[in-house]
Order: structure tokens, then sequence, then C-alpha cells
């Protein structure tokens, strides 16, 4: 809490002379009775009244107090302020093509990549963190952000909708899906920037090649960890998607070239992984979860809010008790 007018405070020096008076000028001045003998009166038992008789005067001081202070203006001490947390900056790249259909890892690949990638993020809360998806082509589906609700809710509504439907064009772009986390984070300020690729596939379009990317990626300092999700061998592709929703799969040869993807890991100094189960998927991220941390600047503004209603609350009680007391419990005779 800050006050605007500190001035103000000044105003109590004057309670120093009224408290000498009270204690040592006051009664000099009052009204006396004078008796044949005040014996009675020493004898008598003491009451909460006479106990009490103090009380107006220390109400006063409290009452005059909280004026100044109302007049000092406090307020609530709202501003920009900077914040340093640990983190880094992550950009995921994610394969949308409609091979992620692919139901060798339940329910499908798309849908177990999704699962525990939010669950890697739920884990890194002070991470700057944004999503790339990509097919025959790439865009950003969720700028980096530190804003974990708005990018979960993008990762949630990622699907390979976009490419059965023809939204996006066919085929896998992992050139495209790298050079576009790249833009978003060679401007980045954190000393740990790092992409998440992840694909079942080989890049087969695109107008970058996975390889130039990595390049790029390299010259921005930034590490590019590559998974390659899938079982070997012959699996069943969705190669089609019949009127009424159903897809049709065909037994097909894993389309995958890991050698490009350890390439690229090898190029910027990340590492290549395999997953070809939910289990050893959510294990790579686990691995990538205990990455070297960096520190971010997060500003939040806060306005400023005056605060003089509970000393002006406490105020008016006072000066109400005050009176009633000295009208009725505490009153004195003329």
């Amino acid at each position: 809490m800050t006050f605007e007018n500190p001035g103000y405070f000044l105003l109590l020096l004057l309670l120093i002379p009224y408290v000498l008076w009270y204690f040592l000028l006051k009664k000099k001045h009052e009204g006396t009775l004078t008796v044949a003998t005040a014996e009675s009166f020493r004898k008598a038992p003491s009451t909460w009244r006479t106990r009490m008789i103090h009380l107006p005067f220390f109400l006063h001081v409290l009452l005059y107090s909280l004026v100044v202070i109302i007049l000092a203006r406090p307020q609530t001490n709202f501003s920009w302020r900077t914040n340093e947390t640990e983190g880094i900056d992550i950009m995921m790249a994610m394969d949308i093509s409609t091979s992620m259909l692919t139901q060798d890892i339940m329910p499908n690949r798309i849908s177990a990549a999704k699962d525990v990638a939010i669950s890697f993020i739920s884990n890194r809360k002070n991470d700057n963190i944004g999503l790339t998806l990509f097919g025959g082509e790439a865009f950003t589906q969720c700028p980096l952000t530190t804003d974990h609700s708005m990018l979960l809710r993008s990762f949630k509504g990622a699907d390979c909708g976009l490419q059965a439907e023809g939204i996006i064009q066919s085929g896998t772009a992992i050139g495209m899906g790298i050079a576009s986390a790249v833009a978003h984070l060679e401007h980045s300020q954190s000393k740990s920037k790092v992409i998440i690729l992840l694909t079942d596939g080989a890049n087969n379009t695109g107008d970058i090649s996975p390889l130039m990317a990595a390049d790029m990626a390299k010259n921005c300092g930034i590490r590019v960890y590559t998974i390659l999700l899938g079982s070997d061998g012959r699996v069943n592709v969705p190669v089609a998607q019949l009127p009424n929703g159903e897809v049709y799969n065909t037994q097909m040869d894993a389309s995958a070239n890991p050698s490009v993807l350890k390439q690229i890991a090898q190029t910027t100094g990340g590492i290549f992984y395999r997953a070809t189960s939910r289990s050893s998927l959510r294990d790579v991220y686990n691995d990538i979860d205990k990455l070297e941390k960096t520190k971010l600047k997060i500003n939040n503004y806060d306005r400023r809010h005056e605060a003089y209603q509970p000393f002006a609350i406490a105020a008016l009680v006072i000066l109400l008790l005050e009176v009633l007391l000295r009208y009725t419990w505490l009153r004195k005779l003329p």
C-alpha cells in the first residue's frame, strides 16, 4: 500500500500537545465539587465506568489518526512489474498428415501424440510454448505463450481433418514445419530455444528441405529434438475417408526416414528419439523435460486502486461509538 499525499502524516505531530494537555493540564480546568469528607468515596468499589474513564480520549486519538490516513489517500500499489521465472522457449511442431490416423498406437497416433504432449505442457508451467502444425504445408496453431490454457485449447483442436478434407495439401513437409517454428524462435531473448518435432513419415513435399531448415535452426541457436512416432514394418495406414465417415485402411510399409531426423538433431545439437508406443513416447517427453532452464521475464500490469474505504468506515464507527458513550454510559455531570 502507498499514499498519494504522505505529507499529511505530519498532522499526527499535533497529537503530542493534545496528549500532554490531557494528562497534565485538563484537570485544572475541569469543574470541582466541594464536600465535607471524601472518606466514603475512597471506600467505594471500582466499576467499569470508572475504569473506562479515559476511553473517550483514546477514541479521539484513534479517530484523528484515521482521518489523517484518509487525507493521505491510501492506495493499493498496482503497476507494471516484471517477474523473473525459470523456463525455456519451446515450439512444438506436430505432423497432422493423414498417416497420423494409423492405429498402431491406440486409439491412433495423433491422439496419443496430443495426449502425451498436453501432459508435458502441464508440467512446464513457466515455459513459453507454441504450436506449429504441418502436413503438406505448415502453419502456426498457437504462437509462443505462457498462457497454457489457450495453448491446450489449440492442441485439442489439432487433428488430421484439415488434410483429409483437402484444406491443406497432402504430403509431409517436415522442412516447412521446422522453418515455421524457427520463425517464431529466431527473435527470442531466451538463452535456451528448442523445437520438438514429431512426425511419423518422411519429407515428401515443401519448398524448404529438412536439412536446409536444420541449418536455419542452427544459425539461430535453436536445438531441434526429433521424434519418429510409429511401429516398424507393415502397418494399416488410412488412405481414404468414405462419405459416411469410415476410414479406409491398407497395409503399407512404414515410410519414415530416421536418418534425416537423426541428421537434423545432430546438426542442431538436439537428440533423435524413436517412439513405438504411448509409454515410450511419454519416456521421450520425460527426457526432454530435463532440459536446462533459463530465466524468462514476464511483464504483468495491475492498476492503482483507492483504498481509503476501510479507514473511513472505521472512523465513522468510532465517531458513533464515542458520541454514544458520551451521552449514555460515560456521561458526566455539568
